[in-house]
């Protein structure tokens, strides 16, 4: 018999659970998108005292030595930054995905002994 409490208690605690995954999802993003305009701005920078500096050199030599530093620090900058920003991305889907672990596992662990218990036993 379909009990309406039970029902009623297990859609109360879906929608719940729905609104705190999408709170601390919507706070991920946010604290993605901080993250990457504050990286954006501090590049900007960087890439503008680069090039004030880079106007003012005599040699070629110079410039190149410049150059060439500027470029590697940039693309270490770069890839600790990507690093950092997959990381609060792979945070964020382990958060998000969270409080439906369990039922998605019982409802695998369900729908296996519902198949198993079909499936004639091999003779």
């Amino acid at each position: 018999m379909f009990n309406f409490e039970d029902a009623n208690k297990k859609s109360k605690e879906a929608v719940d659970t729905a609104l705190k995954t999408y709170t601390d999802t919507s706070k991920g993003f946010q604290a993605i998108a901080a993250e990457a305009t504050e990286y954006s701005k501090k590049s900007f920078q960087d890439a503008v005292t680069h090039f004030e500096t880079l106007a003012g050199v005599k040699s070629f030599e110079a410039a190149f030595e410049l150059q060439t530093s500027y470029v590697k620090a940039y693309f270490e900058g770069f890839v600790s930054e990507t690093t950092k920003l997959s990381e609060m991305y792979a945070d964020l889907a382990k958060s998000a995905y969270k409080p439906y672990e369990a039922p998605i596992a019982a409802a695998v662990v369900k729908t296996a002994k519902s198949v198993s218990a079909a499936t004639p036993a091999a003779a």
